[in-house]
């Protein structure tokens, strides 16, 4: 099956970790978040995969590659300039022209049956769907309104708690029929939720809303990229994770001979840490702590509720608490 990653985005809310990365390729768990993307898409029988790029797109194909390490096929569309998340999709229509398809994200961390939504816009005959999902706090998103059948009959947009009319939003996956062109317009900035949905609403055409419940995480602003990380260690999503993670019950890695921790090392939480990195003495690992590969933490030092990105060298006697540290040190507060 086919589909669509959406990953020209700035990502300018992670900022500054993205002054130097695009924000496909921000790590949770070690992984780039594209990889979780494209390892679910693949769970879910989509091997047939279009990526749109803008900001820093040869990071990405020289990451990503044609597909072939993750057992898909991607191929790359390049935009000049950003025309919205639905231009992106235009961008890659000759991809999409003859079967159902899905698109999604590239800054979701999600374990959302994808073969579920297919089978649900399938049977409603749906035009479009889109993925929903309940929120405790509407004020942060654009919520749908549904009728007894699923089908979507209108939004509001950030509404007060006190005046929202639902707790459903959008999860930022959607899925298409290949008649969807013909209400894109082929040239201009156009959205989905600003442009494309209300145009399909006011055509009374079949705009679905499939509400699922799993794990799902919009990683793209400080705190819950930093959550989302942190999920991950506590086993609420199960995604791959690249390293040795340890607790407070045992630091142990005698069989991880590419993991050098010393004997007075002490963790007490969930820590993950990467391939070809070294810990030196006394240095303390408290609560969720994420060290990226070929990092360094040299002695004395303290490191707390944090993300370390790989290739980072701690200097003796630091202490770092609910902090991120990324590409060429580029550091700041959760």
């Amino acid at each position: 099956m086919k589909a669509m990653v959406l990953a020209a985005g700035v990502g300018s809310r992670l900022d500054p970790l993205t002054c130097d990365l695009p924000k496909p390729l921000v790590p949770i768990a070690n992984f780039a978040i594209i990889e979780h993307i494209i390892q679910l898409l693949k769970k879910h029988n989509f091997d047939n995969l279009s990526v749109n790029l803008h900001y820093m797109a040869s990071k990405i194909i020289d990451k990503i590659g044609d597909g072939f390490n993750y057992g898909v096929s991607v191929k790359y569309t390049i935009e000049e300039s950003l025309s919205g998340d639905a231009g992106g999709l235009r961008s890659c229509r000759s991809n999409f022209l003859d079967e159902t398809f899905l698109v999604i994200n590239s800054d979701l961390l999600t374990d959302f049956d994808l073969t579920y939504l297919i089978k649900q816009h399938k049977a409603k005959k749906a035009l479009a769907s889109v993925a929903l999902t309940r929120v405790n706090d509407v004020s942060q998103f654009g919520v749908a309104l549904t009728n007894k059948d699923g089908f979507i009959r209108g939004f509001q947009e950030k509404p007060k708690p006190s005046e929202a009319l639902s707790d459903l939003i959008s999860t930022g996956i959607y899925i298409f029929e290949p008649q969807i062109f013909e209400y894109i317009p082929g040239t201009g900035t156009y959205g989905f939720g600003k442009d494309l949905f209300p145009k399909l609403l006011a055509l009374n055409l079949p705009l679905l809303g499939i509400n699922i419940d799993g794990y799902w995480s919009d990683i793209g602003t400080i705190p819950k990229y930093c959550e989302s990380n942190f999920d991950v260690l506590n086993k609420k999503i199960n995604v791959n994770m690249s390293g040795t993670l340890l607790n407070g019950c045992s630091n142990d890695t005698s069989k991880d001979s590419n993991l050098k921790i010393h004997d007075s090392v002490k963790i007490d939480g969930q820590v993950l840490i990467g391939d070809n990195s070294v810990i030196e003495e006394n240095v303390n690992l408290i609560g969720n702590v994420v060290i990226g590969a070929d990092s360094i933490v040299k002695k004395n030092v303290t490191i707390e509720n944090s993300v370390i990105w790989q290739n980072n060298i701690i200097e003796p006697g630091q202490n770092i608490k609910n902090t991120i540290l990324g590409f060429k040190e580029i550091a700041c507060l959760i």
